[in-house]
């Protein structure tokens, strides 16, 4: 992949030396980048991931595990609700985090890059960027909510910054290796699951699904614990996140969010992310993700209903269609929010989704906060209580808060308030927080 014409949503060529990120710095002094500098496509296509996002987390946050795993083990997925998880499923799963993970890694570039031509001490800021990054999804994850990304970004972050230096093709290609390690790990179980006898293949899935607790009552003591108090819910959570941040990263996290972290790298090097690539290259790139995308991830649809939804085969075999196709079609949405910023620039929908996503970090913890709030035990208590339908107009509900919310903010702040902070601590003195009038 070769660069075609670099130019910005304006048409202009953007100097190498004034590139900058949707988080930090431009500014010839130190501290984080002058609204005024941010490039227009990263914060738009950071918000757009941001909200997509929570149409797969509100899975997490209102049902059981082994309902967002396998739809078929918990609640009703017939009529309106089978639509729901199959819109979700199709065209959110997998895609927004993928997104989202893209632009951490183009992150950690222009992070250090833009520190090294300051002359500061750019890899002494970029760990201690990530120990505060660490510390707080540590806090977010114990206290608040198992399915925290940002523990496994800051870990990530700490190893994958040694590579920014690379060539995009081989920043790519290490992306990819790491990226299919896991998936290569569950076809090699999935085929062995299919090549064993029928009393082998019911002790493999009622071990998976002991795991994922669906079985012996496990699935009640979930709904009763996060129905409970805030207590309750620390007592079940702990164990949970403690074996995904030790285990579920070292052997499948760091190899899933590291290969997309460096594709990310390739990708921003590359020109992509930040719209400096023909429109043309943006066409091209649309169809082909979505048509070879969609391909496979409704191949993958298509064979669960073919194995009626067989746990150990959705578990270990049909969710790898989503998996390859999940990062296909992740691209198709780079390039349709590249198009969008050329066309529409300075319109309510670029706007709204800038504005969400200068203040990603904030939002992220927000539409936690938001929805333990509706659904455990210490806010409503409706965990485990609607329907995948229902949960669709939560996520409705949420963003007609966050949207709103985002812009006004920005109105009268430079950054989101979780942004501000993270930005003092990495810098060891007070950012200024409100606009100049």
């Amino acid at each position: 992949m070769t660069s075609e014409s670099p130019s910005t949503a304006d048409g202009t060529t953007p100097n190498a030396t004034e590139t900058n990120t949707t988080d930090l710095e431009s500014t010839d002094r130190a501290g984080p980048t002058d609204p005024a500098d941010r490039i227009l496509s990263l914060d738009v296509l950071r918000g757009f991931a941001l909200l997509g996002i929570l149409v797969i987390n509100i899975w997490l946050f209102a049902l059981p595990t082994i309902g967002w795993l396998d739809p078929t083990q918990f609640g009703d997925l017939s009529g309106g609700n089978y639509v729901a998880w199959f819109l979700s499923h199709v065209f959110f799963e997998r895609k927004f985090v993928t997104l989202f993970t893209f632009l951490f890694g183009a992150g950690i570039v222009l992070f250090v890059e833009s520190k090294e031509r300051k002359g500061q001490p750019a890899l002494r800021l970029h760990f201690r960027r990530g120990f505060w990054l660490l510390a707080i999804g540590l806090g977010h994850a114990y206290l608040l909510w198992y399915g925290d990304i940002l523990v496994a970004y800051a870990l990530c972050g700490f190893i994958l910054v040694f590579v920014r230096n690379w060539r995009p093709k081989r920043l790519l290609a290490l992306g990819l290796v790491m990226f299919a390690l896991p998936s290569l790990i569950y076809l090699a179980a999935g085929a062995g699951y299919v090549m064993v006898d029928a009393n082998a293949q019911a002790e493999i899935e009622s071990q998976l699904l002991a795991g994922y607790g669906a079985e012996g009552g496990a699935v009640d003591e979930e709904i009763a614990a996060y129905q409970g108090s805030w207590f309750d819910q620390i007592e079940h959570r702990a164990s949970v996140v403690f074996m995904a941040q030790t285990f579920g990263f070292a052997f499948e996290s760091f190899w899933q969010f590291g290969g997309l972290m460096v594709v990310g790298m390739a990708l921003y090097k590359w020109g992509v992310l930040s719209n400096e690539r023909s429109t043309q290259f943006y066409r091209r790139l649309f169809v082909v993700g979505a048509l070879s995308g969609l391909a496979l991830i409704l191949s993958g649809v298509a064979y669960r209903e073919l194995v009626d939804w067989e746990t150990g085969r959705v578990l270990l075999l049909a969710s790898q269609f989503n998996y390859w196709g999940a990062l296909l079609l992740a691209l198709a949405y780079v390039s349709g929010i590249m198009l969008i910023c050329r066309t529409a620039a300075g319109g309510y929908v670029t706007d709204a989704l800038s504005a969400v996503g200068r203040t990603a970090f904030s939002n992220y913890l927000l539409q936690t906060v938001l929805a333990t709030t509706i659904f455990y035990g210490h806010g409503l208590g409706l965990f485990a209580q609607l329907s995948r339908l229902e949960l669709l107009g939560v996520v409705v509900l949420i963003w007609a808060i966050q949207v709103p919310l985002s812009v006004a903010w920005l109105n009268r702040y430079r950054f989101g308030p979780v942004e501000w902070v993270w930005r003092t601590l990495t810098y060891g003195e007070r950012q200024p927080l409100r606009r100049e009038q």
